[in-house]
């Protein structure tokens, strides 16, 4: 898994504009409805708000608007209730794209997708279309600059807790959980007062494509960004070695 580190690209969208930062506050938002709608809205025993709470914070949500959302969400028998979708399809060259959604409009939702491969000469295929050729595995991303531990105290506390593996990565490391595993492997990252710049169940693929041609670098970026504009996309994984 070396060498395909988020670190990168993570830096890139914490530091974007305050519309993106926007767009990640609805993505949380939804989530934290979710979760207490799912377990209630005591993390203490809800262990899935507790992991929307932390990637929350590694987002740096401010705590108010966190207990706005979670208060919300138990108080109002009304509010919306999200429905979670996921498509799959391909984009340029054959790359493999998955989108995860949460919507209050199924068909709104799907036509937008649809809309955004389209726009970038790509198509939505059938489930499990491509979801096999990604693992899906809970991924943990430290920032080294933050972090004061070194790498054999960060990787023993990480294998200690059930994690499946650590790599270190030239401003970063990473640590891969299996998903059922990977709450209580962040949890103890917590505890002993680790500093997340990431932390989410996510989608690793298995073998990465390489986009040469210009124009499908174009094509591929028109579909993300069409995707990463939309408000009901929670996720987009794919397997474009950028």
């Amino acid at each position: 898994m070396s060498g395909h580190s988020k670190f990168a690209n993570i830096k890139h969208k914490k530091e974007k504009n305050d519309a993106a930062k926007g767009k990640i506050f609805t993505v949380i938002g939804r989530e934290i409805a979710v979760a207490v709608k799912e377990g209630g809205a005591d993390p203490a025993n809800n262990s899935k708000l507790r992991d929307v709470i932390a990637k929350a914070k590694a987002n740096n949500m401010p705590n108010d608007t966190i207990e706005r959302g979670i208060k919300k969400a138990a108080g109002d028998s009304n509010s919306v209730n999200y429905v979670s979708n996921t498509y799959e399809g391909y984009g340029p060259n054959g790359t493999a794209i998955i989108v995860d959604t949460l919507t209050d409009n199924k068909n709104r939702t799907a036509s937008n997708v649809r809309n955004a491969f389209t726009k970038g000469g790509g198509n939505v295929g059938t489930t499990g279309c491509v979801s096999f050729m990604f693992d899906k595995k809970g991924q943990i991303i430290v920032d080294k600059e933050e972090c004061d531990m070194d790498a054999d105290e960060l990787m023993m506390i990480a294998l200690d807790s059930g994690a499946e593996d650590f790599s270190e990565e030239e401003e970063s490391f990473e640590i891969i959980t299996a998903p059922d595993d990977f709450s209580a492997v962040r949890e103890a990252l917590e505890a002993a007062g680790v500093p997340m710049l990431e932390a989410e169940v996510t989608m690793i693929p298995q073998n990465w494509v390489e986009l040469t041609n210009e124009d499908d670098i174009k094509k591929m970026n028109r579909i993300l960004d069409l995707l990463d504009e939309d408000d009901d996309v929670q996720a987009v994984y794919h397997n474009w070695d950028e």
